[in-house]
């Protein structure tokens, strides 16, 4: 990978809003850790860096230090004009892809466990879709979207309270729900204790991905709170996972029982044809 932001590849500073001689605005550039940029001054503060050509960034690293807010703009104008802000895409289609990965899973492993059953034919159940849409999409936007409303307001009580913008915690839950989709496409083996160990490995891997991310930020406040917020993080992610996977289990079990009963039904409308039928030929002799 192409590091485009240094001025070995032809990059600039065309603009930085403060400037110390010690450390100048060409320290971001320069590749080296020893040397940093200083801002100084009010706030916010800022700066444009000029690409030699076009390119497309796929990757942002920063070094920095108290930092609270962090805002980053593109432009693919040749002056220094008509900025966007990035939006990142990855965390709606991590979901989506989640989505379909369940109720996809969720259909064929319906069908594995009722193959060869004379009375079952298979129907594609697309509410699975919906139901899972909504689970995952309610997670991924309310939760944040709660969440960030209380470091809010703990950094009003609390000032050295690490705070994130809704954009950022979006972002960790929306990529930390990536490890399910293999662990949802391993839902297809007919084997329970695959998929409980599946679900389990997923669930850790994604959840010490939340603990390290909002950990920092309420470390500093009143030891009971900040306790008490990662175990509600926690608490919240294994429900998402543990309701998933126990919802695909009832699931599998009514269409069993669904299929039991009509079987049932059946027999019974068969049993009784025939006895109506033996009564019939008694009274014709």
């Amino acid at each position: 990978m192409i590091d485009a932001a240094l001025n070995s590849s032809g990059a600039q500073v065309i603009l930085a809003t403060s400037n110390d001689e010690n450390y100048p605005p060409e320290n971001i550039i320069d590749g080296s850790s020893e040397t940093f940029w200083v801002s100084t001054g009010m706030f916010p503060q800022e700066f444009i860096i000029r690409f030699s050509n076009p390119v497309k960034v796929s990757l942002v690293t920063l070094q920095c230090y108290n930092v609270k807010h962090l805002k980053i703009e593109k432009s693919a104008s040749n002056e220094a004009a008509d900025f966007e802000a990035v939006i990142e895409k990855g965390p709606f289609w991590i979901c989506a892809t989640l989505v379909f990965a369940i109720a996809i899973s969720g259909n064929i492993s319906s069908f594995l466990v009722h193959l060869g059953q004379p009375d079952y034919h298979y129907v594609p159940e697309f509410r699975k879709v919906t139901i899972a849409a909504t689970a995952i999409y309610s997670y991924a936007w309310l939760v944040p979207l709660a969440l960030w409303g209380f470091l809010m307001w703990r950094n009003s009580k609390v000032m050295n309270i690490v705070s994130y913008s809704f954009l950022e915690i979006v972002c960790v839950y929306g990529y930390s729900l990536f490890i399910y989709i293999p662990a949802a496409v391993l839902w297809i083996i007919p084997d329970e204790s695959v998929r409980w160990v599946s679900i389990v490995i997923a669930m850790c891997l994604s959840g010490s991905v939340l603990v390290m991310t909002f950990w920092p930020a309420v470390r500093d406040d009143h030891r009971r709170i900040a306790i008490a917020t990662v175990s509600t993080i926690v608490v919240l992610h294994a429900l998402l996972a543990v309701g998933c996977k126990v919802w695909g289990v009832v699931f599998i079990l009514y269409r069993s029982l669904t299929l039991k009963c009509l079987s049932l039904l059946k027999k019974r409308e068969e049993k009784s044809v025939g006895i109506y039928s033996g009564l019939d030929f008694l009274t014709q002799h």
